[in-house]
């Protein structure tokens, strides 16, 4: 993670910060590289990692080490060319049964894409499941629990790699976010990938649902997190005011500005600069980058007693708000959570619970 990181954030714009990078990688062994390469897999960052790395590679020379990344990242971008040419054909199937829909997460990671094609819509469950059953072929994956409580559906596609998981009408691990996901659709703008037009979150709402999947849902971070939260802060599409009136309006405000935190710390650790992130973020923020570790391929955050914070807080949030029935469905997350726990002490999966 560490070479990753640094090839991802630190500067090479002088002769030292490159000869810096150069040396961690100059002498990588194959098998260190394939092991690399599987992190950077894991992590979302394939492309963006290893283009860095062969151009270190072609700076020196080093014409057998540059052939292994342009051999990953040719492997990579067909996998993503397929992905997103279904995705196309995905949404505009949505279109044209005049269904709404939203790519949600999937193309944040752009160059990169994630190992799954992620949507959201208004229309209902059985007006998207008979679409994509009749038009498609597509096989409806069991439901875990997790799954019926937030609203989510995956689908297996004959020809496509990647499952396609739509959310319907709600958000959040336990679908307790309704405000955030009936504003979703109004708000979200256009992006073109690959000569196709898709529509995807505002700025706001992308950095919310990244939060929600990492401070309320994983507790971790991948790279590509930290890589794509960072790109969006500094390109200025980011109006933290407005970001905090939504955050607080969907009771994650806390959580939102403990990620920027983390993700700002994270940035800082590599760079030597932070995001420059407003004083009533930091303000808010419960913890930081410092209690962030690495373990199992990814960043982890501490659940006790931090994360179980911003959960009580988002619970009284949405009491004190009247939303009993989000309320009722976010109190159900511990039990699941322990339910998820002893079922994989037992069988080695939490399969069927997330």
């Amino acid at each position: 993670m560490t070479i990753l990181s640094h090839l991802l954030l630190s500067p090479q714009e002088t002769e030292a910060q490159l000869a810096s990078k150069t040396a961690m990688v100059r002498n990588i062994s194959e098998a260190d590289f394939d092991s690399l390469v599987s992190l950077a897999h894991s992590n979302h960052v394939i492309v963006r990692g290893l283009e860095i790395f062969r151009g270190i590679m072609l700076n020196v020379q080093d014409a057998a080490r540059a052939e292994w990344a342009a051999a990953a990242v040719a492997a990579e971008r067909a996998r993503i060319v397929k992905a997103i040419e279904w995705l196309h054909v995905i949404c505009n199937a949505f279109d044209e049964e005049g269904l709404d829909v939203t790519v949600m997460k999937s193309l944040d990671h752009w160059p990169d894409l994630g190992s799954d094609l992620d949507l959201y819509t208004n229309s209902s469950p059985q007006s998207v499941c008979a679409m994509m059953q009749r038009r498609f072929g597509a096989e409806i994956a069991s439901r875990s629990w997790g799954d019926r409580l937030a609203c989510k559906w995956n689908f297996n596609l004959p020809g496509l790699l990647e499952p396609v998981e739509v959310h319907m009408g709600r958000l959040g691990q336990t679908g307790e976010q309704l405000v955030l996901a009936s504003r979703l659709p109004g708000r979200a703008r256009k992006v073109e990938m690959e000569g196709h037009t898709f529509r995807v979150p505002s700025a706001s709402d992308r950095l919310m649902i990244s939060t929600l999947q990492r401070m309320y849902r994983h507790f971790y971070f991948r790279l590509c997190d930290i890589v794509d939260s960072a790109t969006l802060a500094v390109s200025g599409a980011l109006d933290y005011e407005e970001l905090r009136t939504s955050a607080k309006a969907a009771g994650i405000w806390e959580g939102v500005a403990t990620y920027l935190l983390i993700v700002s710390d994270y940035v800082r650790q590599y760079s030597g600069s932070d995001l420059g992130l407003p004083k009533f973020v930091t303000d808010t923020a419960r913890f930081g980058g410092d209690l962030v570790y690495f373990g199992k391929d990814f960043l982890r955050v501490p659940i006790m007693p931090q994360s179980a914070a911003l959960y009580r807080s988002q619970l009284a949030g949405l009491i004190r708000r009247g939303e009993l029935q989000s309320s009722a469905r976010l109190g159900l997350l511990p039990w699941l959570a322990t339910a998820a726990a002893v079922g994989y002490k037992i069988t080695g999966t939490d399969k069927g619970i997330w």
